[in-house]
């Protein structure tokens, strides 16, 4: 199966090879793109290189996926932040850098694994691979997320998710100071025709809609809340991105240089709220913000930074 097969562009141009494929796969590390250059698995331009190697303009990336899928995922002693449980679901505040379920290259690590050490139950509709997962945040995105114990809990979250009745609320730092207090990306996203691995706001694309309103402004940077009214894959990065303001942090919609050491965007999935799908009751759950997060936003109020 292959996994990235693109073109690249003046913007990658001077990358390390193994650093450029680390910071547009953001489920995969650079380590482990730099074994798969080692064992010939990564070809520019139909050749194998060195992970040195830097990018020039034109060049063609094809990396092929060989490691073997297991057959399930397994249950593994991982600390994760329960914040809610009940025999039909469970709300979990994911820390930055947690892989939500197994996939090529983090087949273990990840939250899905941890929740098989921590719950009885979960969901089969996802198959042994993915058991409960109904949504997913990306993996240097922190935050809540809920997961279905049950295959009617998971159903009936499902068609929540669909009909977009579930409310999601996200804080993001992001670049540049905005000049709106509020405001609506209305823009429809797909894959990068260029860079398949990368979204983009594309034509033909799904409609993705994000709402935003400021809650501080610092010495160049905004801190804002973003409501979710769909839920594409990067659609906050893209979106804020496409507004010439990009999340801190983020290496693939971001810029390149930054003056935090930050791990992965500022992105953290605030709250989540919807009706439970067996009380039928409304429930709503919010996270504090992670320390990573809060110490940069005291650094920028104290003008530290």
């Amino acid at each position: 199966m292959c996994k990235i097969d693109l073109i690249t562009e003046e913007e990658q141009v001077g990358y390390r090879l193994d650093m450029l494929l680390g910071e547009i796969d953001s489920d995969r590390s650079r380590s482990f793109y730099q074994k798969m250059i080692e064992r010939g698995e990564v070809l520019v331009n139909g050749k194998s290189v060195k992970c040195k190697y830097k990018v020039k303009l034109g060049d063609r990336i094809v990396v092929e996926d060989t490691q073997p899928i297991p057959l399930e995922a397994i249950a593994e002693d991982i600390p994760i932040n329960i914040i809610y449980e009940d025999s039909d679901i469970v709300v979990v505040n994911k820390e930055q850098g947690m892989v939500v379920h197994p996939a090529p290259g983090n087949y273990t690590g990840t939250l899905v694994n941890a929740l098989l050490y921590h719950c009885d139950n979960l969901s089969g509709i996802n198959g042994v691979i993915r058991p409960g997962i109904v949504h997913r945040i990306d993996k240097d995105t922190s935050g809540i997320l809920v997961v279905a114990k049950n295959d009617y809990a998971h159903m009936k979250l499902g068609e929540l998710f669909h009909e977009h009745e579930i409310e999601r609320e996200y804080y993001a730092l992001v670049e540049g100071v905005l000049k709106s207090d509020e405001g609506v990306v209305d823009k429809p996203l797909g894959r990068d025709p260029k860079i398949r691995v990368k979204m983009a706001i594309v034509k033909d694309g799904k409609r993705a809609v994000t709402h935003y309103s400021v809650i501080e402004r610092y010495k160049g940077f905004t801190l804002v809340k973003c409501k979710l009214e769909t839920g594409r894959t990067h659609q906050i990065r893209v979106h804020m991105a496409s507004l010439g303001h990009p999340l801190v942090g983020d290496p693939i919609y971001g810029i390149k240089k930054q003056k935090f050491n930050l791990k992965g965007q500022m992105l953290h999935a605030k709250s989540l709220a919807f009706v439970h799908p067996k009380t039928e009751k409304y429930v709503e759950f919010n996270s504090e913000l992670p320390e990573h997060f809060t110490r940069i936003l005291s650094k920028l109020e104290k003008k530290e930074l």
